[in-house]
């Protein structure tokens, strides 16, 4: 299953005059920046499906405000260097080829190698420049995702990604995926986490309500109801870019539990942008590996990865999967319309303390060079 929805196709509210791009832009337009966190927290960032990168393949990538050439060698290993060739700034992930340990580029063949992005041959030339070499990014492969290690103050890894032993030892099985395209800063995605409150308002109707917040109260549909409970904690020190959620979910229609749908969920926010939730079902396990990428300013692509354990039908992940993202789509409705607060009205409660804990937490991923953005008349700059 891949189910993708790019800006502009949800989320919005349509007009019957303006097509939903033009809505999506204009909301973009009115909706007041404010004061804003910095746009690209510092940590491990998803680049691209492990899958999507196959040997001697090169692949171009935005991410962060980053240009570059993603290309994986003829050992297997993946790299990531900055796009530009130094000679004559042609994009190296673009006909660029695959040689070795290095990529070629198209447009006067110098090679650059993948592990330092230092310049290893120039086919006209016997000496070659010191200060002819590109960045190479620090990467990850794990987990059937490709992960790039960004940090504004130039700081080498601090923490790693875990393995998910599962998926590496083959005993969970890959169902499919979702993409989506959401108009929001960054921070407020993984808030949702701690956000205990919304998940009974935003999530309590059936999925048939559909994903339109304006329509899935309706009365034809409230024998069905969905009811969550929910906990957020962040780890302690040496962990302290880890945060856990505890989460239940049932199932009620016409107000009896119907226990083949309730799901048991434990996830983990590692960093600011990737989430593992592990889930328990009346088939058995599984798991959604939710990766954020910030591929604007004030646009993350989201994609959802679903693996379950061999006794779940395939028939059931799939469900869980569109299940998913039917619930996840009514929150980008919210997220898409919103803006941030950096002085919300909180009142005194358990519930509204955690965003507050949220949001101290995920601070910790700025730094003094971290990337700002700045509101001026019809643009949006930083």
């Amino acid at each position: 299953m891949d189910r993708t929805r790019v800006l502009g196709t949800t989320g919005y509210v349509p007009d019957g005059v303006l097509s939903m791009k033009e809505i999506a832009n204009g909301v973009r337009r009115r909706r007041r920046v404010g004061d804003i966190p910095p746009v690209y927290p510092n940590g491990w960032f998803g680049l691209i499906e492990s899958h999507k990168l196959a040997i001697r393949q090169t692949v171009p990538i935005s991410i962060l405000g980053l240009n570059l050439a993603l290309f994986r060698d003829e050992k297997g290993n993946a790299h990531a260097l900055n796009a530009y060739c130094p000679h004559l700034g042609a994009h190296l992930a673009v006909g660029g080829r695959v040689l070795g340990n290095c990529i070629e580029c198209p447009f006067h063949g110098w090679r650059f190698r993948g592990d330092d992005g230092k310049c290893v041959y120039i086919p006209y030339a016997d000496k070659i420049p010191d200060v002819a070499q590109v960045k190479s990014w620090p990467i990850q492969d794990v987990n059937g995702w490709i992960y790039l290690w960004y940090h504004a103050e130039g700081l080498e890894p601090t923490w790693v990604i875990p393995e998910i032993e599962d998926i590496v030892k083959g005993n969970w099985t890959y169902k499919g995926r979702t993409e989506h395209h959401v108009n929001a800063h960054i921070e407020e995605i993984p808030l949702n986490g701690a956000d205990v409150i919304h998940l009974n308002q935003v999530h309590g109707p059936g999925l048939v309500a559909g994903v339109d917040l304006r329509h899935m109260y309706a009365r034809f549909w409230e024998f069905i109801k969905h009811i969550w409970t929910a906990t957020w904690e962040p780890y302690p020190p040496p962990d302290g870019h880890l945060a856990s959620i505890t989460l239940k979910h049932c199932l009620n229609l016409c107000g009896v539990p119907f226990k083949m749908l309730n799901l048991d969920v434990f996830a983990r926010q590692i960093g600011p942008a990737i989430v593992y939730l592990e889930f328990r079902s009346i088939f058995g396990k599984g798991i959604y590996i939710q990766s954020v990428i910030p591929t604007e300013p004030m646009v993350q692509k989201v994609v959802h990865n679903i693996y379950v354990s061999k006794s779940v039908p395939t028939l059931f992940a799939k469900f869980l999967l569109l299940a998913e993202a039917i619930q996840f789509e009514r929150d980008i409705m919210i997220w898409n319309n919103k803006q941030y607060q950096h002085k919300p009205v909180f009142v005194k409660s358990k519930e509204d303390s955690l965003m507050m804990r949220h949001r101290r937490w995920f601070s910790q991923f700025y730094s003094e060079n971290s990337p700002r953005m700045t509101f001026q008349k019809e643009s949006l700059d930083w």
